[in-house]
């Protein structure tokens, strides 16, 4: 079989990217407005790029419609992934409590209506408690909120949100010939992707340029840096780049379905491959022992 293909006269790695299977969630925020709606969800979203390091992996996915909330306000669709429904719900309460709540007019609902009892966590029934003993519960359906009182009003909050089994670690590397135009073509591969439902990229702007690997010389680190993605290291360290190439992004997904990350991957690849000045896209994988879920990139061409 061949060692690479290539789109658009770009060199396609054989390769795949390796995932693994993660928890994941639906945050739907609303508020007053756009711009309150945006705040919070930003702030739930902040120091969530990798459980690496963080207790979650959490972005934006879409901004919605006052029609497509459940108040009937404007909102913003936010995914939080850990790697199980114990961690994923403490990072969720621990953001919502202190990142939602906060923010002016918000309220807060789950995303993931089609879920078993068994697979759901607890959210607002875990942050009523700040209520101080002032806090209501109130049914519809057989959906229960929290209303807390809060000093521009009432903070509602679900009681329970819905979790599924989804993909963490879907990624694609892209090296280009100069700094500006492979952070170009990977912008756009960005703004591709972030047309598919179902994912977010958990780094600053959808980018990584601090690709990493499995451990280190240093026992205290879990990841370390990707040296052989690194331009400037070539004469001391095994290289995986091509002549030419001065720049490497990464682009890292996580989706509530394999299906939803494999789109994604797919229009972030064509993108890339359309951009100028791009050499080569290839992406990170272990063997095979880090994940199940492996996306071939042939398999997207």
């Amino acid at each position: 079989m061949a060692d690479s293909f290539e789109l658009n006269g770009v060199e396609i790695a054989n390769t795949f990217a390796e995932a693994f299977a993660m928890k994941g969630s639906r945050i739907i925020i609303t508020a007053a407005n756009e711009k309150w709606a945006g705040i919070a969800a930003m702030e739930m979203s902040g120091y969530a790029t990798s459980v690496i390091a963080c207790d979650a992996e959490v972005a934006v996915e879409r901004t919605l419609e006052a029609d497509e909330t459940p108040d009937g306000r404007v909102g913003v669709s936010v995914l939080a992934f850990g790697f199980d429904r114990d961690s994923l719900a403490n990072a969720i309460q621990g953001r919502v409590g202190q990142c939602v709540l906060t923010t002016p007019t918000t309220a807060c609902f789950n995303g993931i209506e089609d879920c078993p009892k068994d697979k759901r966590i607890q959210i607002g029934g875990a942050i009523r408690f700040f209520g101080d003993g002032l806090q209501f519960s109130k049914k519809l359906g057989t959906r229960r909120f929290w209303r807390l009182p809060v000093m521009d009003g009432e903070f509602l909050c679900e009681d329970r949100f819905g979790t599924v089994t989804g993909v963490g670690g879907g990624n694609l590397i892209i090296c280009g010939t100069t700094q500006a135009q492979t952070l170009n073509a990977t912008e756009a591969a960005v703004a591709a992707m972030q047309e598919v439902p179902d994912i977010i990229l958990p780094f600053p702007g959808g980018i990584v340029r601090s690709g990493s690997k499995v451990g280190s010389q240093y026992k205290k680190l879990k990841a370390s840096t990707n040296e052989a993605y690194c331009p400037t290291v070539r004469p001391l360290a095994e290289s995986d780049i091509p002549d030419g190439c001065n720049a490497v992004y990464e682009i890292v997904i996580d989706g509530l379905s394999p299906e939803a990350v494999q789109a994604a991957m797919k229009a972030g690849l064509h993108a890339a491959a359309g951009s100028e000045g791009i050499l080569k896209i290839t992406a990170g994988n272990y063997g095979g022992k880090l994940g199940k879920h492996h996306f071939y990139l042939r398999e997207l061409l």
